[in-house]
């Protein structure tokens, strides 16, 4: 195994940098910069020297002997300050030597080969990673703890013993066997179909926290919605006028609404279109609006819109600063309503995500829906008798290999290059 180096933080200047050392040689490169290093686990401040003794900076330098660090090698980090002169002098320095620069992931993919993570946990760090919000962030680190290889590890510990009460069956067929197993089987392959239907029924809540959602405003022209979608956006997003029919394609704003990453879809007034370019934007508008997970209708009451509503859409009135009669309405030019709003937004997503569970990506996905196609045929086959045992044996050892793909225990060799791409070099 190569010895591997990369700057841990991010590019540029900053107060500190942070380059990480791995690998058999990873001690006799830092002893190559610093002379010594400080004991195991302790951090100790070290003049960092090129091959002809120029000092290149003070570092605080801690040592990690393996398999006790991320990646289970001998691991060592340089905490150097942020100079973009300092840290490309040190990259250099190391690079003359016997280390190389690391691939995109490559720490974190030796992190998985030593055991020190499964395939879940990774993908959950590289969420944790890619986090804007405090929703995303939470249900990252919840992967990235290593929650749902403990769920798997259950179930998979259930199947097994439901497979080796089958064989063992098997095995005896010629024999009188004492016990009738099939009740145990049947209990145990309804345990952990039940825990996986559930698991698997909060798979689009929860890839939505992961990925954000998307809500629309729907509603006449002249209603506000530009008005209103830059209140909420606290900038001049869209383009506002008295004209109707100014917003004629669907204009999108990301942002943090409450912790839930959110898309807001400023759409086209919908009515009959006057010009060719009117009629396309209605169109587009009323597709976005039906595909989009949450839609705020700024429509007067007892207004209709060609847009169904659906049980957590709002309804809201328009023009709030220049009523009184008690329906609830806003106002995006003076703020009225915008905070109320916001938080029906935020309970409406709330209640959405309810149910969502640990599983956040298609693979997730793949891998529990064909584990359960192979435990429905097990139950079936188990209800038919001892004469279909051996096929109730081998979908449960498919349903385990489906879960332990999941965590990347087996056959997920095509999948790891384009997993671990999207890291960066120094993770």
């Amino acid at each position: 195994m190569d010895t591997i180096f990369a700057l841990a933080t991010a590019q540029g200047r900053a107060g500190v940098s942070v380059v990480r050392i791995s690998g058999p040689e990873a001690f006799d490169c830092a002893r190559v910069l610093c002379g010594s290093l400080p004991p195991l686990r302790q951090s100790g401040l070290r003049s960092l020297q090129d091959e002809q003794g120029e000092l290149l900076d003070q570092a605080l330098v801690l040592a990690f002997a393996g398999p006790n660090s991320f990646t289970g090698e001998d691991v060592v980090e340089l905490h150097m300050h942020g100079s973009i002169a300092v840290v490309s002098a040190v990259l250099r320095c190391l690079g003359a030597g016997s280390a190389r620069m690391a691939d995109p992931g490559e720490f974190t993919r030796r992190a998985l080969d030593n055991d020190k993570m499964d395939l879940a946990q990774v993908e959950g760090l590289g969420d944790l990673i890619a986090s804007e919000t405090e929703g995303q962030r939470r249900q990252a680190l919840r992967v990235f703890d290593g929650a749902l290889g403990k769920k798997i590890e259950g179930w998979r510990a259930n199947l097994i013993r439901a497979a080796s009460l089958i064989e063992v069956t098997i095995d005896f067929a010629d024999e009188d066997v004492p016990v009738d197993v099939s009740p145990e089987v049947q209990s145990l392959l309804g345990l952990v179909l039940d825990e996986v239907q559930v698991e698997l029924s909060g798979f689009a809540a929860a890839e939505r926290i992961r990925t954000g959602f998307e809500v629309a405003i729907v509603g006449p022209p002249n209603a506000g919605k530009s008005t209103l979608l830059n209140a909420l956006a606290k900038r001049e997003a869209a383009i506002t006028s008295e004209r109707a029919g100014t917003t004629r394609d669907v204009i999108e704003v990301r942002m943090d609404l409450n912790g839930y990453a959110v898309t807001l879809l400023d759409t086209a007034g919908l009515r009959d279109g006057v010009d060719e370019i009117e009629v396309i934007g209605i169109q587009r508008a009323v597709q976005r609006a039906e595909s989009a997970d949450l839609r705020v209708f700024l429509i007067e009451p007892g207004e209709d819109v060609p847009v169904q509503m659906g049980v957590n859409d709002i309804q809201v009135a328009p023009k709030g600063d220049t009523r009184n009669d008690g329906v609830f309405s806003v106002s995006g030019r003076t703020g009225e309503g915008i905070a109320e709003l916001t938080d029906r937004i935020t309970d409406a997503l709330s209640s959405m995500t309810s149910s969502a569970g640990l599983a956040t990506h298609a693979r997730h996905r793949d891998a529990m829906a064909a584990s359960l196609d192979a435990l429905r045929m097990a139950q079936n086959c188990v209800g038919n008798g001892p004469d279909q045992y051996d096929i109730v044996a081998e979908e449960i050892r498919s349903a385990i290999r489906s879960l332990e793909a999941l965590v990347g225990h087996i056959g997920v060799e095509n999948l790891l290059d384009e997993i671990f791409s999207s890291f960066c070099l120094g993770k």
